[in-house]
């Protein structure tokens, strides 16, 4: 068995698969699947969206520097690839779907109720790369639904079933392999024996 070269491409998968919701200054909204969208700063919190400037929502975007990012879930998968062929030219997605509009804190687009994590952004900057113009945000806000805390007040996104899109294909997110820093994390039975042995000494 070997491995075969390509020519250079796309292919760092998976990706999320996100909905975008966007408004105009009439208050015209639309929602857009998209793909390239990632985290690219902690502090200040910021992230990345890109989009097609062909794409309907694109002067959306552009002539109001806001947008929400809706996470999706398995509940949503249709509606998610729904958004993604149809171009709200000539359809009004959230009616066409029963989605329902949701009003955001900090920005005039609105959010999709039905998402669990609504993420609000505003436009920093735009880097017009090719294919693609990647719209670099500050998030200024963030709605989650209150049905995923536990009684201590934690929010468990993971319990949202999330889903994932990878080389044209929506996947469910599945087995939880581990939690960050398990790998060098000490067990509690090494730690105990380590503090006995201190103590004997």
């Amino acid at each position: 068995m070997g491995k075969e070269i390509w020519k250079a491409g796309n292919m760092l998968n998976p990706v999320p698969a996100v909905m975008v919701s966007v408004a105009d200054k009439e208050g015209n909204a639309n929602i857009l699947t998209v793909a390239w969208a990632g985290t690219i700063c902690t502090n200040p919190p910021m992230l990345s969206i890109s989009v097609r400037p062909e794409r309907y929502s694109y002067h959306m975007i552009k002539e109001t520097n806001e947008f929400v990012v809706n996470l999706t879930t398995k509940d949503l998968v249709k509606e998610t690839d729904f958004c993604g062929v149809r171009s709200g030219r000539d359809v009004d997605k959230y009616k066409e779907l029963g989605l329902t509009k949701s009003k955001m804190e900090h920005v005039s687009a609105p959010g999709i109720a039905e998402s669990p994590v609504n993420i609000e952004c505003k436009v920093r900057k735009i880097e017009e790369l090719g294919s693609h113009h990647m719209f670099i945000a500050d998030v200024v806000g963030v709605v989650v639904d209150d049905k995923y805390f536990d009684e201590t007040n934690r929010f468990h996104i993971n319990d949202t079933n999330l889903i994932m899109y990878s080389h044209g294909e929506y996947f469910a997110l599945g087995e939880k392999l581990g939690k960050f820093g398990y790998s060098v994390k000490k067990s509690k039975k090494n730690k105990k024996q380590k503090d006995k042995k201190t103590k004997e000494k």
